[in-house]
């Protein structure tokens, strides 16, 4: 099909080399990520201090949750993977236009090209989304754009609210996200997870953990995202009510170390796509994060320098080494 990107020729070479291959993934035990239903909010002081500590304790004891009655609508959801559909089935050749969308250069990407092992490689296609950017969007994805603003209109509201929550047990004042993540600064990613014949062996997405303070996500019911808790992986089953928020670097070194930034990742299917959307609540790149504690376990550094030492990482050893490059 002309709009799928050129995985198989790229993942046969990393397959014939035996010297570069990759274990084969084994099956995971499924989990339940801890539900937090957001309506309790309106129901006075003792519900919210309830919900102040639920979050609190899932962003501490797994990293991850899922928030119900999180204000974004069944009709955005059912837009949004309609758009995503006709974007992803696009040519080949189009995606990798950089004015597709008129976005900023390398907006779309794919697997991993410079690969060298199966390690590196994703089985997926992205776009990345700048906030700035959506206003400017083409014109001919006018209905696409329309989409993403309201998703990201009620999402944006939805993260600083989350982070607002997280701050409180650690003494840290709301106003702290407002000074320093202002809207521009963060971004969507649209994801699409293309069927693979390599499923046992090749990665939709690589281990990770995320940069930013939080991010979350919207996936559709197919399964695939994969958490790493207590030394073993585990499989998320989809919520079709839920959105899921996963704790990023930043908070985890902002709460110094209370909150846990912890790996995942998404595997394959054989036969089935799977779709996406991550909204990813950043800081501006100059802002300082210090952690709150004290000793504090991370020196202080700012989002800028977070990236470019993730980027030496990534040149010397083919992946991100993260938070343990800040370490005191």
């Amino acid at each position: 099909m002309d709009f799928e990107p050129p995985f198989q020729g790229t993942c046969k070479t990393l397959l014939q080399n035996p010297t570069r291959y990759h274990d084969k993934l084994s099956d995971v035990d499924q989990c339940e990520l801890p539900v937090i239903d957001l309506n309790n909010l309106n129901f006075g002081h003792t519900e919210r201090e309830k919900i102040v500590h639920e979050v609190a304790q899932a962003a501490s004891q797994w990293g991850f949750f899922q928030v119900v009655n999180h204000g974004v609508s069944q009709e955005v959801v059912n837009n949004m993977q309609y758009e995503q559909k006709r974007l992803f089935r696009q040519p080949f050749p189009k995606k990798v236009e950089n004015n597709l969308l008129n976005l900023s250069a390398n907006s779309y990407r794919w697997g991993n090209p410079e690969a060298t092992c199966l390690k590196q490689f994703s089985w997926s296609e992205a776009f990345h989304i700048s906030t700035t950017e959506i206003p400017t969007m083409s014109t001919e994805h006018k209905s696409l754009r329309s989409t993403i603003e309201a998703f990201v209109k009620t999402v944006s509201g939805l993260a600083r609210s989350l982070a607002e929550i997280l701050a409180q047990p650690l003494g840290i004042k709301p106003i702290y996200f407002e000074e320093n993540c202002p809207a521009r600064t963060s971004y969507l990613r649209l994801n699409r997870y293309a069927p693979c014949p390599f499923s046992s062996q090749v990665y939709g997405l690589i281990s990770h953990t995320d940069t930013d303070f939080l991010t979350i996500v919207y996936q559709d019911q197919v399964g695939g995202l994969e958490i790493y808790k207590d030394g073993r992986w585990l499989g998320v089953k989809p919520n079709p009510e839920a959105l899921i928020v996963n704790i990023g670097d930043f908070f985890e070194a902002l709460s110094n170390g209370i909150y846990k930034s912890i790996k995942h990742r998404v595997v394959t299917s054989q036969k089935v796509e799977r779709f996406s959307v991550a909204y990813f609540y950043c800081p501006s790149y100059d802002v300082v994060i210090k952690s709150c504690g004290k000793p504090a376990l991370y020196r202080q550094f700012t989002l800028r320098e977070y990236k470019q030492q993730t980027q030496i990482d990534v040149q010397e050893i083919g992946e991100k080494v993260g938070l343990s490059r800040f370490l005191l």
